[in-house]
């Protein structure tokens, strides 16, 4: 007579335990977490509870905030995915001059957060050329008046221009792959280099920044693609690491039918935080508001991104508006809503103290 399977949540159960035992799960354990419905709530438990706890045994249940000023709205790439690829005309686009962008990062600073993102569209006039003069002042310019750790998000760089924004002050350099699967990346975001998007963040790394890597769910990416992802990420040493749900663009790719975007962002998290304990992981207002912070730090993220103040005419990356305006994502309006659900907010000594942690396990690792 054969043995009954296991349950999924007794396969869940042992997953878990392994990884809280340092046991990082594999690519098969990986599938069977990500293939999980929304139904399957009990296993989800196991997970999400034993993702927190295995966040809080390594690097403790403090939250970081991230404030985000998207700087350009301009690009020259044609992703798939993205309200502002360059084939969407009727867009009324921005570029904000440096003196806004430094308000806005002193604004920030004073409402509480730990980082300022400096994030634009691979805009031509900033990447190239001399336009990149003035991303470099605007980098020296924001750790001067803010003493902040900065986040530049410019799309794939030079070698040479990523020793720059290192000289200039910057800490991270977040450049998202959004698939490992070649075949997604060719359809996802079309025309570019999968090899050198690559080898963009291995050249940050040797130039002494950290890096940060996200994928893309609920656009069509099979939980093995993601598992894949996940384990991809890790080799590459990937000191922070995103997921974030597909928000269907007008004109871009259709939703996965058969996929809740926003329940396998919260599986993706918690096996982000199972393969890697020690790393930074966001729990982004750009795709639910504030409203989906909760569920996605209960899921093992540690750091609140798409912060954004109102009143300055800035916009989010994967929802243009939401929340905005209305103060919802504000950095004080974050800190409230962390209070009341008794998640304690970090320092800026706190944060400087997990970058050096990051560090040092980069040198262990190279």
């Amino acid at each position: 007579m054969s043995e009954r399977a296991p349950s999924k949540e007794r396969l869940v159960e042992d997953i878990v335990g392994r990884a809280l035992r340092g046991w990082s799960p594999g690519r098969d354990e990986l599938v069977e977490i990500l293939s999980m419905g929304p139904d399957q709530r009990e296993a989800a438990e196991i997970l999400f509870s034993g993702a927190r706890d295995l966040r809080d045994q390594n690097v403790g249940p403090k939250t970081y905030l991230y404030g985000f000023v998207y700087l350009s709205t301009y690009c020259r790439n044609d992703c798939f995915f993205c309200h502002y690829r360059r084939s969407v005309k009727n867009l009324e686009r921005y570029r904000k001059s440096s003196g806004e962008i430094l308000e806005v990062a002193r604004h920030l600073r004073d409402g509480g957060v730990q980082l300022v993102d400096l994030t634009l569209g691979e805009d031509e006039t900033l990447v190239t050329g001399g336009g990149f003069e003035k991303i470099l002042r605007l980098i020296e310019g924001v750790v001067k008046d803010t003493g902040l750790p900065v986040m530049l998000s410019p799309g794939v760089l030079t070698r040479a221009q990523l020793n720059e924004a290192r000289s200039a002050g910057a800490v991270w350099y977040a450049l998202y792959q959004e698939t490992h699967a070649r075949a997604l990346f060719g359809k996802w975001r079309r025309g570019q280099d999968f090899s050198g998007r690559m080898r963009a963040r291995e050249d940050a790394l040797a130039e002494g920044l950290l890096v940060e890597d996200g994928v893309l769910v609920g656009a069509g990416a099979a939980p093995d693609d993601l598992a894949g992802s996940v384990l991809e990420m890790g080799l590459a040493r990937a000191q922070q690491v995103r997921a974030m749900g597909y928000v269907p663009t007008s004109g871009g790719l259709p939703p996965d039918p058969a996929v809740d975007a926003g329940w396998q962002e919260l599986l993706m998290i918690a096996c982000l935080r199972l393969a890697h304990p020690r790393s930074l992981i966001p729990a982004s207002l750009d795709v639910e508001g504030l409203r989906g912070m909760g569920s996605r730090l209960s899921a093992g993220a540690d750091v609140v991104t798409s912060i954004v103040p109102p009143s300055r005419g800035l916009a989010g990356v994967a929802t243009m508006a939401l929340d905005i305006e209305n103060s919802q994502r504000s950095p004080g309006r974050v800190l409230e809503e962390l209070d009341r659900r008794g998640v304690p907010a970090g320092s800026v000594g706190d944060y400087l103290g997990r970058l050096k942690d990051l560090r040092t396990r980069l040198a262990e690792l190279a």
